[in-house]
């Protein structure tokens, strides 16, 4: 019985952990959201990796002109998207504003006067990649739209898998 009561309460303990776990990138998940909805630059720098998601949109934008072909980087728009690499780099710079995800935010039913779900809430939908990243889904059971990773204690933003169509300016 004393065995099985240790075994019971080490399990409660190291799911605990990994609740903690999505709790606190819930709570840093939440920041990025708050601060795409009102635009906060400073904030939205902090819990992005601006270089780890520039590469990672990089790598998207030209792997989807080259698939355009099935011969890929030896076809016609695979040349394209090599030679477009310093174009395409001016366009993930231009994604990477707080503006281009909230009108993401905006097709997912998400407005301005509309509240964001508390961290808790958030966390619900965080689920660990188990290599320090974390994907975040909008509907249960759904595809990963945004990668997080804990940066020394600091979920930050790196991948963004939803659909590259959604990433423009409002206008």
């Amino acid at each position: 019985m004393k065995r099985f009561l240790a075994l019971t309460l080490a399990a409660l303990l190291l799911s605990g952990c990994a609740t903690v776990g999505r709790v606190d990138a819930g709570a840093d998940i939440h920041a990025v959201l708050v601060s795409i909805r009102d635009g906060d630059r400073a904030t939205f720098e902090a819990h992005v990796d601006r270089e780890a998601l520039k590469t990672q949109l990089r790598a998207r934008v030209i792997s989807e002109v080259a698939s355009g072909s099935p011969n890929g980087v030896a076809s016609i728009p695979g040349l394209g998207a090599f030679a477009a690499g310093p174009l395409v780099d001016l366009a993930v710079d231009a994604f990477l504003r707080p503006e281009v995800f909230r009108a993401v935010a905006e097709l997912r039913g998400y407005s301005v006067d509309r509240p964001i779900p508390g961290a808790f809430a958030i966390a619900q939908a965080v689920r660990p990649l188990g290599d320090g990243t974390a994907c975040v889904f909008t509907k249960k059971d759904g595809p990963c739209v945004l990668v997080f990773r804990n940066d020394a204690g600091t979920w930050r933003l790196i991948g963004f898998e939803g659909d590259l169509s959604m990433l423009r300016p409002r206008r």
